[in-house]
Order: structure tokens, then sequence, then C-alpha cells
């Protein structure tokens, strides 16, 4: 399967990066390795998170107050938003044509 992330989901990333690196130097390719490993499970198993509807799940990230927001589309897996925890739990639904 091909991951492909929207544009708001990679600003999400990149921007949580660039935090955990102002916290700490490192601690961005940390959160970066996490959010590889959690996108490596949804591939071998997609359906194995959480539904937040019919078609997007949640996967949480390990050490990391986020998660990745998902769809599954045929052999290509959209990630929908890099969500931390404390945002607004419905701020991706904008992004998902229904």
């Amino acid at each position: 399967m091909k991951i492909r992330f929207l544009d708001p989901a990679q600003s999400e990333f990149d921007d949580a990066i660039d935090y955990y690196d102002e916290r700490r130097a490192g601690l961005g390719f940390e959160f970066a390795e996490e959010v590889e490993q959690a996108l490596e499970r949804i591939v071998h198993y997609p359906d194995a998170w959480s539904p937040l509807s019919s078609r997007v799940r949640r996967c949480v990230i390990n050490r990391f107050p986020y998660s990745v927001i998902y769809e599954v589309r045929s052999e290509i897996i959209i990630v929908v938003a890099i969500q931390h925890h404390h945002q607004e739990p419905e701020s991706w639904r904008s992004r998902v044509i229904v």
C-alpha cells in the first residue's frame, strides 16, 4: 500500500517535528520515528484501528499525544490528519469527502 498525506496533515506533521525539536534536540526525530512506526502498523493492518466514521480510522502514536487519522482507498492510505489529542476532535472532518 502507498501512503499519501493531505497537505494539511503534512503541515501538522512538520509543525509537530519542529515543535518537539525546539523543546529538545532530536525529539522531533523521535516523534517522526513514532509516526513512521504507526504508519507501518497501518499499512500491515489497515482495519485494526478505531473507526471514526465509515471510512476514517484513528491510530494512536506511541509516546506522544498524537494520532494518525487516515482513510483507506483501494491500495492507498490517505493521511487526513496528524492530530494532537487536545485539538478539536472533529477538525479533520472537513478534509474528507463524504
